[in-house]
């Protein structure tokens, strides 16, 4: 009886943990899937990066329509890409109203929709109008990401989609 005891404790001790090559083998596979998903994760912030910017955009658009009836004030809005971690969307008449910022990585470029110019404001009148229409388009650092363009025009309508080129 004292013996089978005794096998059974030594089997227990020298039969628990991992060896060295199970190990090995694990962190390896842990490498393979890390390697894999590591590209696939970094698309997806990019492409979070510009939606986030884009819905930003948007509701600094919209606010500023809706602050123009209120006050029955022109409301201006621009942007800046910043070269800091954040740009900066502004809305203001004689004075700040609103600040909104959004990742450095993401930058916003505005074109005037008659003439094709490139503007970095645009002011909403009490009318219900805007002085002038344009199509924002919003990148993003990694090229390879699908743009987004929020449209606004000259009646004022903000509508959003995919599309656009960056450069």
């Amino acid at each position: 009886m004292n013996v089978s005891v005794n096998r059974l404790i030594h089997r227990r001790t020298t039969s628990s943990g991992f060896t060295l090559i199970e190990l090995m083998v694990t962190i390896a596979v842990l490498a393979i899937i890390v390697s894999i998903a590591a590209p696939n994760i970094s698309t997806q912030l990019a492409n979070q990066r510009v939606k986030s910017t884009a819905a930003t955009l948007t509701n600094a658009l919209k606010e500023a329509k809706v602050e123009s009836i209120i006050r029955r004030q022109p409301i201006t809005v621009s942007f800046a890409n910043d070269s800091s971690d954040t740009g900066t969307i502004n809305i203001a008449n004689t004075a700040n109203i609103s600040s909104y910022s959004y990742d450095a990585k993401s930058t916003i470029e505005a074109i005037n929709t008659i003439d094709e110019s490139v503007v970095t404001t645009i002011t909403f009148e009490p009318s219900k109008r805007v002085d002038a229409g344009l199509t924002y388009t919003i990148c993003d650092d990694d090229l390879t990401i699908a743009p987004r363009q929020i449209m606004v025009s000259a009646v004022a309508i903000i509508s959003s989609q995919l599309g656009g080129t960056c450069e």
